[in-house]
């Protein structure tokens, strides 16, 4: 799934910003039971690679996770409350059905940050699951392994 901050505006740009989305994801995690195959949080989108979840829908965690993050970040930021909205209204997803399209997403959102120009490898983007997934590092959410 991808999801983006309202007109694409970078609400997401700083560290402690980053870490409240990571936070939130954790907890939405715990509550609707999904798993947590991969994930990047940029400036201004997100990626995440999941299972269903096993309370409510896809619709209804990504429901969650946008509502938390906005309201704690508004009450955090003069800025961002002026604007209208936080989020996009929709996120888009595609359903991945093999290990080749796993591969493939999660080669996809790792290599973000670095074509983005935000870090030199994607290894250096600390919010990420890439040094999870290829270094077993421990990081910022734990991951679910596959298999």
């Amino acid at each position: 799934m991808t999801f983006s901050c309202y007109d694409r505006l970078p609400f997401l740009d700083g560290e402690s910003s980053r870490n409240l989305l990571v936070n939130e994801l954790a907890r939405v995690r715990a509550e609707y039971g999904f798993r947590l195959i991969g994930y990047v949080v940029m400036p201004e989108h997100v990626h995440l690679l999941t299972s269903e979840p096993k309370k409510g829908t896809v619709s209804t965690v990504m429901k969650m996770l946008k509502q938390r993050v906005s309201r704690k970040m508004r009450k955090q930021s003069e800025e961002i409350e002026r604007e209208p909205a936080f989020w996009m209204e929709r996120f888009y997803d595609f359903n991945v059905y093999n290990q080749k399209k796993i591969t493939e997403k999660l080669d996809y959102m790792h290599a973000n940050p670095v074509k983005r120009g935000l870090v030199e490898h994607p290894g250096d983007w600390m919010w990420s699951s890439w040094g999870r997934i290829v270094k077993g590092e421990k990081g910022l959410i734990e991951i679910d392994w596959l298999g």
